[in-house]
């Protein structure tokens, strides 16, 4: 077997593999998205690398996304892994798919901010480290509804017992209504509000310069580049973007999803991103306790931040304190090139890795006609399906 570049006509292969694994699929548009990544084009990467098996069709997928950085006005490139699915019957072909990861070139940084348990003790073997060192093992949730997720903990012990019991579940916890418009008619404290305009000359291109004139290794959220990651054809819902102003000047942004991990979990309003420039640091707090307001009218039983860093644990005070750790193993794991300067400054948030393509948006309300055909496609076909070997 031999590890080759993903290409356009892998998807339905490489979409089966995520079947196996109860993860979500792309559409056609959707991967056809990713492989217009501006920052990939930029270094002609690959979008992805599959393990050859039988007649050439994918056996195993290791996905890869380039992102541009950046430190003051030097441009930089790095790459995160995403959705490595290894069969079972492949165990062991993991590292023939992470190596070719590792070898591409042009990129000052390697890393994957979204390890699982299974997987986490593996990237070491390629000289990865787990970063940021006191938190690459913590995520933070602020619970909303505590019966839907008590409830949730409950189907997943079933579906763990019976995986075929998922099935017949069915997308449970959905929202009882369609998902409402709740920015609209509410106010925030702290000059917090939300953002529609990400033209070039906005408020917001304005604070994408101040913050990349702080000089810190920093991820393209020039307003270009967030308009291409918001224009992901794969969205169910939008989207929040709220934003905190001080004398008219974005100091602040917050991005968040309404998602649903798969069909038996319940909505999360999931921070992708979370940043604020460093002579307003309380935009951190402002912006979260935003996001608590608004995740009751949208459904959410919680909100989860799933990259934290020393800096946001000490900006965020008592909202850290009442959060929820999740996690617990490292799922935080980089490799820096020699040479670049700085480059530990980088905190990372949800957005620098995977997360903003890779959760599953909420799903529009099936009917019941079609509930057991989304089941037949969600759920695992084995107890022990696996996403790595």
């Amino acid at each position: 077997m031999t590890v080759r570049r993903f290409r356009s006509a892998d998807v339905p292969d490489v979409n089966a593999l995520h079947r196996k694994v109860w993860w979500p699929e792309r559409s056609v548009q959707g991967w056809r998205w990713l492989e217009g990544n501006p920052a990939r084009l930029a270094l002609s990467a690959p979008a992805g690398w599959v393990l050859e098996g039988a007649e050439g069709r994918p056996a195993a997928f290791l996905g890869n996304f380039v992102q541009r950085f950046w430190i003051g006005d030097r441009p930089l490139y790095g790459a995160t892994g995403f959705s490595v699915i290894v069969p079972p019957e492949q165990k062991g072909r993991s590292r023939d798919l992470i190596s070719a990861f590792m070898a591409q070139p042009g990129c000052f940084l390697r890393y994957t901010l979204n390890a699982n348990a299974r997987s986490s003790p593996l990237y070491r073997k390629f000289g990865m480290v787990a970063w940021p060192t006191k938190t690459h093992a913590q995520k933070l949730s602020w619970i909303i509804n505590p019966a839907a997720c008590l409830y949730s903990r409950g189907l997943r012990a079933l579906v763990a017992r019976e995986p075929r019991a998922a099935r017949w579940l069915g997308e449970q916890l959905m929202p009882r209504r369609p998902i409402p418009r709740p920015i609209k008619g509410l106010s925030f404290a702290g000059g917090v509000s939300s953002l529609d305009d990400l033209s070039d000359s906005s408020p917001y291109g304005g604070f994408w310069t101040a913050l990349r004139a702080q000089g810190r290794v920093t991820a393209d959220r020039s307003p270009a580049m967030m308009r291409w990651r918001l224009s992901d054809p794969d969205l169910s819902v939008q989207p929040l973007h709220l934003v905190r102003r001080r004398d008219g000047e974005i100091t602040g942004h917050a991005l968040a999803l309404l998602g649903k991990g798969n069909s038996i979990e319940p909505p999360t309003l999931e921070i992708l991103d979370l940043e604020a420039l460093d002579r307003d640091r309380a935009a951190i707090p402002a912006l979260v306790a935003a996001l608590l307001q608004i995740a009751p009218a949208l459904g959410a039983a919680k909100v989860r931040l799933q990259v934290v860093t020393e800096s946001t644990l000490h900006d965020l005070g008592a909202l850290a304190f009442r959060a929820r750790r999740e996690g617990g193993w490292g799922h935080c794991h980089v490799a820096f090139a020699p040479d670049i300067a700085n480059a530990e400054d980088w905190r990372p948030t949800p957005f620098d890795g995977d997360y903003s393509f890779c959760v599953r948006p909420l799903p529009a309300r099936p009917t019941a006609a079609t509930r057991r055909w989304f089941a037949d496609k969600a759920a695992p076909t084995g107890s022990k399906a696996g996403a790595l070997g």
